[in-house]
């Protein structure tokens, strides 16, 4: 079983369904409104326990019933919660999702106690770090906090996954360098490298490009059309699987968290793992909602 670290945000989801995006300056109802746990490093915390690894999840919360809600969650489907510490001066996270009936989605997202994630909770949580195989991070924590903690993997040659999201030009060049695997989608990867992702050709690019810059590997998911990789020395493409989506909220976190339980070191195995992942992502996008939608490995057959 493999042992994996993320740190990331812990957000409470408020899901609003509608039947288009409205335009600026429109009133428009809505058809539904939920509430329920997210937060991108919840997400994938969660994928990677339920699809197969031993999860530990770094982050912070509030003090307040949204960080109840949430912690049961984690414990309950058997995540160590050892390192979620209490904020006593900000909320829990939260993120609005505006959710279109053909399943895509827009999100807005208040940091909360997520924006006081610090390179000191990375030094409490070192040890934990250190017995890990893989540790995953994204941007929705300070990224401080993120350096810290890959300097802490690298240095105990513990493998490391960037998912440069939400998206930002300004990632410091020594964390692409300390990333063994870059996780972008289409968007996110024109951002950092200014290549439009569009075609086969324009992915050969714009890995290249995060080659370049440092990264160990890229792995590009391209949406409901599948999932792009370069190691270096090999190049492909492992096809989506073809659902009828309802919301994709949590389809790229789901990827990330299936991926990170299959992956071997030397990644010899990566279209299978991401084969397994893009299945998991497939189910995911089937269901309503982020953690809800995430499914079981028992529910992944290929």
């Amino acid at each position: 079983m493999k042992k994996v670290v993320v740190l990331g945000s812990t957000n409470v989801d408020t899901i609003l369904k509608v039947d288009r995006f409205p335009l600026p300056g429109e009133t428009m109802k809505m058809e539904d409104k939920a509430q329920a746990g997210g937060g991108k490093g919840a997400n994938q915390a969660l994928a990677a326990t339920r699809l197969g690894a031993q999860t530990s999840f770094i982050s912070r919360v509030g003090d307040d019933g949204a960080a109840d809600f949430m912690l049961e969650t984690f414990k309950k489907d058997g995540m160590n919660t050892d390192h979620i510490i209490a904020s006593q001066t900000a909320g829990t996270g939260q993120a609005f999702i505006i959710v279109e009936n053909n399943g895509q989605n827009s999100i807005m997202i208040y940091g909360g106690a997520n924006s006081e994630v610090s390179a000191a909770d990375i030094e409490a949580a070192q040890d934990v770090i250190k017995d890990a195989d893989i540790l995953i991070a994204q941007f929705e924590v300070p990224m401080e906090a993120i350096v810290a903690a890959f300097k802490v993997a690298k240095e105990n040659n513990v493998k490391t996954i960037l998912n440069p999201a939400p998206a930002t030009a300004d990632i410091p060049t020594e964390l692409i360098k300390m990333s063994d695997i870059i996780v972008p989608n289409e968007t996110e990867a024109q951002l950092i490298t200014g290549i439009e992702v569009t075609n086969r050709a324009s992915m050969d690019q714009a890995a290249g490009k995060l080659l370049e810059m440092g990264a160990g590997a890229v792995i590009i998911t391209v949406g409901s059309t599948g999932s792009y990789y370069d190691t270096g020395e090999a190049t492909g493409f492992v096809n989506a699987f073809k659902v009828k989506a309802v919301d994709t909220t949590a389809a790229g976190d789901t990827f990330i968290g299936a991926f990170s339980t299959k992956i071997n070191d030397d990644l010899s195995n990566i279209e299978e793992a991401m084969t397994f992942a893009n299945k998991a992502s497939s189910i995911a996008v089937q269901t309503s909602g982020a953690q809800v939608s995430i499914p079981y490995e028992n529910n992944v057959q290929i």
